[in-house]
């Protein structure tokens, strides 16, 4: 009995065997016998109609991402006069194989199985391959953003750029070798429409039409950072032009692995320190993007949001102390300052040792919120002083403020006039822990929104409360709103009579603001304000935005290089400045 059930085992297994490999088995490996157009195995819809079939196609290897750190596999284009010539079909695949054999410019057979990895249509695993000699590249196809022709049916193909494409977006620059580019500049909707289904339709219109500069490699942390140098940079608003290479789509994102190294043309160049006249008051707005000293002894680190180390925090202390310095402001208004008190080892205390023996600190003790972060004001000595105690609301005044405003009232030396500036940091557009009514509303306004318009109203009724009519106070609104200029926070200080200076002074035209304080994926819009009451507005000289930080690739911040060159990405937001006339004459 045992021995007729092994021997029907073994026989059955022998059946699965030879059953389970007979496409494999039957492959044609001799170049130029008959194979499967590559375009049948695209097909026109997202998906190929061969998932799972294994079949033998031949083509020209088009570009070679074996290399060390790449995508292991090559990407296979069918030769020019073996298209269909149907413009819904690609004509290349991915091949992922890490067996050798093959160089760009070769006629390449491969056997292997039709599969859909992530949107990326690929022959996985690969079970034979070829080489069959020379073969001219075929031509690229000219494509254009906005899409000239759906993506898709040019997935894995050589495709050429027409025009000069904009960088939109560095950031992951350092981290994956990227940089997002579109046709032109990209501005958040809801900095020019109301919040609604337009703004949301032309949110998605934006991620739409841009396309990733890729740099070949699948790690992380490239050595060295792709397109950037020690003394060029690649700032947002650079142009990218001569651009070839192979259509991609990977981790969501469609993009292009060049061929050769493209052009890079600076065509926003880094701004100049913005001068002011010896009689003006500056008022400088800056988020300090986590300013955190450890135990501001040299120790204490990693920081709960801040630098890792004492290097990175001394990076982070010279980039931060030459944006000051070179803006040359007499208030400072900042947010993300560590909430640890105004003891000689605080970090408020030891950023203005840094400034100079003339910069003195505002202090609420006690009263600044539960937050790690809150607002602060630092002010030179020599130029201006406090009139009064600082404020800052009690508990139950703001509904849901973990980072209360601090409102302090400020005179010149040899002026008369009394001027408010608070400084407020609303909730951010984070949707984590975010209940139902703080959901992401689809209007364009992201999360926790309902909770910053409560808090601007809040802001509104206790500032004036402690300060009086805005039409008769000078006060200066001056801080991060994490909100775009047409949303409701603030549209909400806006009814209550403020005017944003930046832009009164800097109006944003049709799908274009040349003054912005942030980017956010690729979209630039303004987030931080300097917002005047009417009674302000007569000693206003000028406002504007100094455009060091959201340009600059994150690869410059002082997480990820010790540079010292100069202040560029000493933050993540642009600093905000207003300048005041307070001569005796005004």
């Amino acid at each position: 009995m045992t021995r007729p059930l092994q021997t029907f085992t073994a026989l059955f297994c022998l059946g699965l065997v030879l059953s389970a490999t007979p496409l494999q088995a039957h492959a044609d490996n001799r170049c130029g016998a008959s194979a499967t157009p590559i375009h049948q195995v695209q097909g026109s819809g997202n998906q190929s109609p061969l998932i799972g079939q294994t079949v033998t196609v031949e083509g020209i290897l088009v570009l070679d991402a074996r290399k060390p750190g790449g995508f292991s596999g090559f990407y296979l284009q069918q030769a020019d006069h073996q298209t269909d010539d149907n413009p819904a079909t690609s004509e290349a695949l991915f091949v992922y194989t890490r067996k050798a054999g093959g160089t760009v410019g070769q006629r390449v057979r491969v056997t292997g199985t039709v599969k859909e990895f992530h949107g990326l249509t690929e022959l996985a695993p690969v079970h034979s391959l070829s080489v069959c000699g020379q073969a001219p590249l075929p031509a690229p196809i000219n494509v254009s953003l906005p899409w000239s022709q759906p993506p898709e049916s040019l997935e894995n193909m050589r495709v050429r750029f027409d025009e000069p494409l904009t960088v939109i977006d560095n950031y992951n620059l350092a981290r994956y070798g990227e940089l997002a580019l579109a046709a032109s500049d990209q501005v958040i909707a809801t900095e020019q429409l109301a919040p609604g289904p337009a703004a949301r339709t032309l949110e998605q219109q934006n991620l739409a039409q841009r396309i990733t500069l890729d740099d070949g490699l699948g790690k992380q942390n490239p050595t060295p950072v792709p397109w950037l140098s020690e003394r060029d940079t690649v700032r947002a608003g650079d142009i990218v032009s001569e651009l070839e290479g192979v259509l991609d789509y990977r981790f969501g994102q469609w993009r292009v692995q060049p061929g050769a190294v493209p052009r890079f043309q600076a065509r926003n160049p880094r701004p100049q320190a913005p001068t002011k006249s010896t009689d003006s008051i500056r008022i400088m707005t800056l988020n300090l993007q986590n300013y955190f000293n450890g135990d501001g002894q040299g120790k204490g680190f990693p920081t709960p949001r801040g630098a890792s180390s004492l290097e990175q925090f001394q990076t982070q202390n010279r980039k931060l102390a030459r944006t000051i310095q070179d803006a040359h402001p007499d208030i400072l208004a900042v947010t993300e300052l560590e909430n640890d008190g105004y003891g000689p080892d605080s970090a408020a205390a030891g950023l203005a040792r840094t400034l100079g023996a003339d910069w003195a600190v505002v202090q609420t003790p006690g009263r600044d919120g539960n937050d790690a972060i809150r607002t602060a004001l630092l002010y030179r000595e020599s130029r201006v002083r406090p009139t009064g105690p600082a404020y800052r609301p009690g508990p139950g005044e703001l509904p849901g403020a973990s980072r209360p405003p601090l409102a302090q009232a400020f005179r010149a030396r040899g002026s008369e006039l009394t001027f408010w500036v608070v400084v407020p940091h609303l909730k951010s557009k984070s949707c984590r822990h975010a209940a139902a009514r703080e959901q992401d509303q689809g209007d364009g306004q992201g999360c926790y929104n309902r909770q910053r318009t409560l808090s601007a109203n809040a802001i509104v009724i206790w500032l004036q409360a402690l300060a009086g009519d805005p039409e008769t106070t000078p006060v200066l609104i001056t801080g991060d709103l994490n909100s775009y200029a047409r949303e409701a926070p603030v549209e909400r200080f806006q009814e209550a009579g403020f005017t944003s200076l930046v832009h009164q002074y800097y109006p944003c035209l049709p799908m274009q603001c040349e003054h912005y304080t942030y980017r956010y994926q690729g979209q630039k819009g303004t987030l931080d304000y300097a917002l005047a009451s009417p009674a302000l507005m007569p000693w206003i000289e000028q406002a504007q935005i100094w455009n060091i930080n959201a340009d600059e690739p994150r690869a410059l911040s002082y997480r990820h290089t010790p540079d010292q060159s100069g202040p560029w990405r000493s933050s993540d937001h642009n600093p905000v400045l207003t300048d005041l006339n307070l001569t005796p004459t005004r």
